[in-house]
This record gives structure tokens, C-alpha cells and sequence, in this order.
């Protein structure tokens, strides 16, 4: 048995799984990164601890600070409950219409919740963070803006997936929101064999998918990096949202929107290929999602 270990040791490696069912080419192996497995739920986890333990470090913020975030729900879960763990507190600011599962958590972790109204979406809901900051000066995170984001992926993500798949992966798909995941998985891949295809998933005009976004020119990430993206697919509500119950139908696979949106992309690209092994991120779990409409 082993002792001293906190939950916060328990982020990170999480399960790497093949599907045996929704792909048909036989030639392509697909295999899925179980993000929700992760103690807060999803893979914000990782990026969460990374801000908020190298923000300790240099002194950004002091133990008992208060840290401010916008965040449309999964970020929101992972900052609430590390930033108690490591003794600071967390004001939250998230739409009105974002899943009441996630309010409620963040809550439970013991974090202030904001409801900006949905009309003004996530962007509105950055407007307000900064506002806070300067009026009550606040610690904005900002993953947005923050490399501490991208480099936990390059610190644990890309290296799970080359170990876990032995140096074979020839592609890896990601939802893109905050672009975190894709573009530090990307960064360490890229410098393990140049040739493996980096695929992101955004929303197609007009859909809304949790978790995945195409922003407006003035809100994109600024550590965003067009050129380690070699494949970008539109997805529509529809496709994510079928792509989601069949995970949970045919895979086993219990998960929300921005995952099956990365499935989507990930299944299109795997039945085009002659071989391959593909892996795709599984952002968060289903349950997430009760609420809404997405197993209906």
C-alpha cells in the first residue's frame, strides 16, 4: 500500500482505452484518453494545478489570497477544489446557462460563484473577471493568457500519450477552448516525431458545444499557435452530440459534448487512413450533464 499521498498526486496518467466498437477501418487503432478520471473530473485538473502551484512559487499570490476565473464550468470544478487545498480562495464566473451539476460543485468545493448573463457568454464573463481584479484586487489566473495552461500539458499530457502508446501514435485529436491541452500535447509531440498530425475540433457556425470554441479575433487564447494545429474540423451539435451517446451506447464511454466533438474529428480521420493509431481526448464525464438535454 502506498502512504502519504494526497488527492492532488492523483491528477495526471490517467487511462488510455481502445475502442472496440464505433470504428470501422480495421487498420487504424483509435484509442481514448479518460480525462474524467482525473480526481476533479476532467482534464482541467491538470492545468489548474499547474496555475495555481507555479503562481505559489513565484509569489504571485500568498496562502489565504483570493483568485479570480471565468470559466464556462470544467476549469471552474478543478480551481475549487486545488485552490482549497492549497489554501487560497476562488471566486468563480461562469454563464447563467452553464449546467447547474457544475454550479453546484464548485460550490461544494467551497468557491464563490458568479452568474453572468447568457446573452454575453463566456466573453462576458472575462469582461467581469478582469473588472474584479482591478476593483478588488483580486489574482486573475487567466488561463486564457496563462502558459502555466499549455505547459501542464506539455508537462504530463503529451508525455502519457507517447509512453502510453510506446512512440506510435501517428495522430492525436483534441477539442479546442481554452486551446491549453492542444497546443502544450502538440509542443511535446511535435519535438518526439515531427510528422505526427495534430487534429483540433472546433464548433461549426452556429453550435454551441460546451467546452469547445471558436472565438472571436480579440478573446483568442493569446498562447494560441495556428501552426502547431495541422488539421482543424468544424463540427456540428448534432455530430458531437450523437458522437456523445454512441460513446456511452456502444464504448461504455460516459462523457459530455466537447468529447464527443473530439470523436467526431477523431473518427473521421481514422476511417481515411490506410493505418494509424489515433488518440482522442475524453475531456470530462457525463454526469456533468444530467440536466441538460444531451442524453435525450
Amino acid at each position: 500500500m502506498a502512504y502519504g499521498k494526497t488527492i492532488l498526486d492523483e491528477i495526471g496518467n490517467t487511462p488510455l482505452i481502445e475502442v472496440t466498437r464505433i470504428l470501422k477501418n480495421k487498420n487504424v487503432r483509435l484509442f481514448l484518453k479518460l480525462e474524467g478520471n482525473n480526481p476533479g473530473g476532467s482534464v482541467k485538473d491538470r492545468a489548474a494545478f499547474n496555475m495555481i502551484n507555479e503562481a505559489l512559487k513565484r509569489g504571485d499570490v500568498k496562502k489565504g489570497g483570493t483568485l479570480v476565473e471565468a470559466t464556462s464550468g470544467n476549469t471552474g470544478i478543478a480551481l475549487a477544489f486545488i485552490s482549497q487545498l492549497l489554501g487560497l480562495n476562488m471566486v468563480i464566473i461562469m454563464p447563467e446557462n452553464s449546467t447547474e451539476e457544475r454550479v453546484k460543485t464548485m460550490r461544494a468545493y467551497g468557491a464563490e460563484v458568479i452568474l453572468t448573463p447568457a446573452d454575453i457568454g463566456i466573453e462576458g464573463s472575462r469582461d467581469l473577471a478582469y473588472k474584479l481584479r482591478d476593483e478588488k484586487g483580486y489574482t486573475l489566473l487567466n488561463q486564457f493568457e496563462n502558459d502555466d495552461n499549455w505547459k501542464a500539458h506539455y508537462k504530463t499530457t503529451g508525455p502519457e500519450v507517447w509512453k502510453d502508446t510506446e512512440g506510435e501514435v501517428t495522430h492525436f485529436v483534441s477539442a479546442m477552448g481554452t486551446t491549453g491541452t492542444i497546443m502544450g500535447t502538440s509542443t511535446f509531440l511535435k519535438e518526439k516525431n515531427t510528422d505526427i498530425t495534430i487534429v483540433g475540433a472546433q464548433p461549426a457556425d452556429g453550435a454551441r458545444i460546451p467546452g469547445i470554441r471558436k472565438w472571436s479575433p480579440d478573446y483568442v487564447p493569446k498562447f494560441f499557435d495556428r501552426s502547431k494545429v495541422d488539421v482543424v474540423i468544424d463540427v456540428s451539435e448534432a455530430d458531437a452530440k450523437l458522437a456523445t451517446q454512441r460513446l456511452a451506447k456502444e464504448e461504455g464511454v460516459f462523457s459530455g459534448m466537447s468529447s464527443g466533438g473530439s470523436v467526431y474529428c477523431a473518427l473521421q480521420i481514422a476511417e481515411s487512413l490506410e493505418s494509424g493509431v489515433v488518440v482522442a481526448i475524453i475531456c470530462d464525464r457525463g454526469d456533468r450533464y444530467l440536466s441538460s438535454s444531451l442524453f435525450e
